[in-house]
């Protein structure tokens, strides 16, 4: 009897589930993602040794008209920068990274754009490259910007057969405020920006993603000194008009609009330096009947690009 209990024991009763672990098997996962991450693929053989040696390469450092090259770690950071246009050399994507749809969507925008690099690395190589940033398995390598010169903004305005108009920054640090006024003096037909070397935004991604785009066609330049360049500027005709709460003269009121001017916008708690302020042909206020003691940088470029795009009409 009891073997025959042992023989029933081993009939078909109730199961325990698979928990639809079969199923699931049996789901779609997506479009096949390129060569250079499919494992054991010769590219992505090939792709993981450049990685490896661009990780341990030093970054890049521009010299002269050049930036350094840039980083942007993450993947919302990663998928906005490619939306908006930033140039990109290499996106680094890591090994058996969970392909969620932000992934994809990299993925797919770098395939897309074409010209840039994929490269899949493991996470200890993304960690080194980005000095322990929370990358989540995304980096995105930004080329360094090339500055034009000062001098280029007044050439491209001659040949053009204009009067120049350009914007110079003094003392604005946050690169959104960089990307606003290339945008706004795209708009209004200017010839470029002029921002110091030193103590003074650049071109970063965060400047590009701002910019939506224009500052592929706006050109950026570089001052030394930026209080030299504004007097070069004046030897070459040029008036120089700084933005100040407390100018002289109304916006309204400012003849000098209408013919080769360049605006100097400075910082929003500082406004203009001494230097720069007393190079200044004009220090203009822009009437502001709400009360406001200041305005953003970007916004006050754009008030007076307007109206200076509104006289040359």
């Amino acid at each position: 009897m009891a073997a025959n209990n042992r023989r029933m024991s081993g009939k078909k009763g109730a199961q325990v589930g698979s928990g639809g672990q079969r199923r699931r098997g049996l789901e779609g996962k997506g479009p096949t993602p390129p060569a250079e991450m499919r494992k054991g693929h010769k590219k992505n053989r090939i792709a993981t040794a450049k990685a490896k040696q661009a990780a341990r390469r030093p970054v890049a450092r521009g010299r002269g008209g050049k930036s350094a090259s840039e980083m942007v770690v993450g993947r919302n950071p990663v998928v906005e920068a490619l939306r908006e246009g930033v140039p990109a050399t290499t996106l680094y994507v890591q090994q058996f990274i969970d392909n969620d749809e932000r992934v994809r969507e990299a993925l797919q925008l770098a395939a897309e754009r074409g010209g840039i690099n994929l490269m899949e690395a493991p996470r200890p190589e993304l960690d080194r490259m980005t000095n322990g940033l929370n990358h989540q398995g995304l980096v995105l390598q930004v080329p360094p910007y090339e500055y034009a010169h000062p001098e280029d903004l007044l050439d491209a305005a001659a040949d053009g057969g204009e009067d120049p108009l350009v914007v110079a920054l003094d003392g604005v640090t946050d690169p959104r405020n960089l990307g606003a006024v290339v945008r706004s003096v795209s708009a209004f037909g200017g010839h470029g920006v002029v921002v110091p070397e030193r103590r003074s935004a650049g071109m970063t991604a965060g400047a590009w993603k701002t910019s939506a785009g224009t500052a592929a066609r706006t050109p950026v330049a570089r001052a030394t000194n930026l209080t030299r360049t504004l007097e070069q500027y004046k030897k070459a005709g040029v008036a120089v008009v700084g933005l100040a709460a407390d100018g002289e003269v109304e916006l309204g009121e400012l003849a000098a609009l209408d013919g080769p001017v360049v605006i100097v916008v400075g910082s929003e708690g500082r406004g203009l330096s001494r230097l720069v302020g007393e190079t200044c042909d004009f220090r203009v206020r822009i009437p502001m009947p709400g009360g406001a003691e200041s305005l953003n940088a970007g916004v006050a470029a754009g008030i007076v690009l307007y109206e200076a795009a509104r006289r040359r009409a």
